[in-house]
């Protein structure tokens, strides 16, 4: 096998040291996964999957940089079955 440069192999993480660097869990990762919002495990050997560490860093990044707009809160006073009464 020839011997290549520290630049020619990919950096790879396996799962607990992805849930160091994105404290989700497993089911959420999986479904952005699916979705395509999140970068894709790959299988290394038939019981070992990993990431790819430079797209985990850049996913990060990406989501540093814009920011999550949260939900607006629903006014309970609204609801048509057990209102909430003044």
């Amino acid at each position: 096998m020839p011997k290549g440069t520290p630049a020619d192999y990919t950096r790879t993480i396996r799962r607990h040291q992805l849930k160091e660097m994105v404290p989700l869990a497993d089911s959420t990762i999986f479904e952005m996964e699916r979705r395509g919002e999140f970068p894709r495990r790959y299988a290394l050997l038939p019981r070992t999957v990993v990431w790819n560490l430079a797209e985990v860093e850049a996913w990060l990044a990406d989501r540093r940089a814009r920011p999550i707009f949260r939900a607006q809160h629903v006014d309970v006073r609204d609801r048509r079955t057990r209102p909430v009464k003044d």
